[in-house]
């Protein structure tokens, strides 16, 4: 999948679902899950068992589906999580060898930033989204929007800690998407096979999207 296409998928969904599991085989099960609900997107991080070959049997799988790797800290990882068919290539922080692999394959890309300075140096390396990360424990959607006051030209996307309360809070603070991780896929819906549960949820968020970027939309006319 080429990467304007996987930019604007991303964009379009507003949602990351971060995969991040002790066992494979639940990975699979939530990327799976959550495709079915209506987000074909799953960042599938290198702390899982076997996450390499997790992404291979779901871009085998699901062709359509935006599968991309995430904790991405080292340029040997890329490539195998690139030859699996990695669709993005993501991290907590900027690995420059890492976004400068990225860009020669022509492969999005998603570094992790906090600071203004590291935002806008990941942003002229080449990134396709910064993702703030960890967003919450420094303030949040207010932190997000402080960022975006000099930086609107920045596909910021919020990462760490976003929950049911502060999904619509970062899209109204200016967020392109949101990384969720156990808010989306909590951990005891994923061993129970709770595919209800998680339906729920991916319903619950991608409808806050939407009506988030509704009240946006509404507030610019």
């Amino acid at each position: 999948m080429k990467k304007e296409r996987v930019r604007a998928r991303i964009e379009e969904i507003g949602i990351v679902p971060a995969v991040r599991v002790l066992e494979a085989e639940l990975a699979v099960f939530a990327a799976e899950t959550v495709n079915d609900a209506g987000i074909p997107i799953a960042e599938i991080t290198m702390t899982v068992p076997g996450a390499v070959e997790v992404i291979a049997q779901l871009t085998g799988r699901y062709p359509d589906m935006v599968v991309g790797a995430g904790t991405v800290l080292d340029v040997e990882t890329a490539k195998r999580c690139l030859d699996s068919g990695a669709c993005f290539l993501s991290g907590p922080g900027l690995v420059p060898e890492v976004l400068e692999f990225a860009l020669k394959n022509e492969v999005a890309v998603i570094p992790g930033a906090l600071t203004p300075s590291e935002v806008i140096a990941a942003w002229k390396a080449g990134a396709d989204f910064v993702k703030v990360f960890p967003c919450a424990p420094v303030g949040g959607h207010k932190y997000l929007r402080a960022l975006k006051v000099p930086l609107p030209h920045i596909p910021l996307i919020a990462s760490g800690g976003v929950d049911q309360v502060t999904a619509p809070k970062f899209i109204l603070a200016g967020a392109s998407a949101l990384g969720i991780g156990a808010e989306l896929l909590p951990l005891e819906a994923l061993h129970l096979r709770e595919e209800t549960w998680i339906h729920e949820l991916a319903r619950r968020f991608t409808g806050m999207v939407h009506d988030a970027r509704a009240q946006l939309k509404r507030q610019a006319q």
